[in-house]
C-alpha cells in the first residue's frame, strides 16, 4: 500500500514555515500548478482574459515570503494576481 501525504486541511494548507511542506519550493510549485489549472479552465470556458486570483495574508512576518512565492507561481502560470495585503480570513472569502 502506498502512503499519500495530505497538505490541506479544512481551512487550507497548514504547517510551520521553513519545515516541509511550508518551504519555498513547495509553495512556488503549488501556486504554479494551481495557476495552470485555473488558466486551463479559463481557456475551456472560452474566456479571452486571463484568470485572476486574490492573495490575502495575516500580519505574521512569514506572510511576506508566502505572498511573494504565491505571486511568482501564479504569474508564471499566466494568472493575474491582486494583492490584498493583511486581511481577515472572511474578507478574502
Amino acid at each position: 500500500m502506498t502512503q499519500t501525504r495530505q497538505f490541506f486541511g479544512t481551512d487550507g494548507m497548514r504547517g510551520t514555515v521553513g519545515l516541509a511542506p511550508m518551504v519555498p519550493d513547495t509553495i512556488l510549485a503549488l501556486a504554479h500548478g494551481a495557476g495552470r489549472v485555473f488558466a486551463a479552465q479559463h481557456a475551456v470556458a472560452g474566456r479571452k482574459s486571463r484568470p485572476t486570483v486574490l492573495i490575502g495574508k495575516d500580519t505574521r512576518v512569514s506572510g511576506y515570503m508566502l505572498e511573494s512565492l504565491l505571486e511568482a507561481g501564479f504569474t508564471s502560470a499566466g494568472v493575474d494576481v491582486l494583492m490584498g495585503g493583511p486581511l481577515p480570513t472572511p474578507a478574502v472569502a
